[in-house]
């Protein structure tokens, strides 16, 4: 099996009572991949962007906001696991991407 990086795009929950249900659902989701979850992962706070010419800018629009790492047969495997995500409900969006081994 391959692991698989979700890059979670979106914003995060900004009231406890968001954040409690938020966590909620997300406690679900995880559950219900069980042993394909091989890290949670965390969510990311505020970033920038640094470019070659070494420039510091916003990041804009489609900031990272966390992430989670999956154990898949296959790249539309670890989609499938990824359609379930509770961010979609946010308006939010994941990046699936295979971890390459070195």
């Amino acid at each position: 099996m391959a692991k698989y990086i979700l890059g979670f795009h979106g914003s995060p929950a900004t009231s406890p009572a968001d954040l409690e249900g938020s966590m909620e659902q997300w406690i679900a989701w995880y559950k219900g991949m069980g042993a394909a979850v091989s890290d949670m992962g965390n969510p990311a706070g505020p970033s920038k962007t640094i470019g070659a010419n070494g420039r510091v800018t916003a990041t804009n629009g489609n900031a990272l906001t966390g992430y989670s790492i999956l154990e898949a047969k296959s790249l539309d495997d670890a989609i499938s696991m990824a359609r379930g995500c509770p961010i979609y409900a946010a308006g939010g969006s994941v990046e699936v991407a295979e971890l390459m081994p070195m």
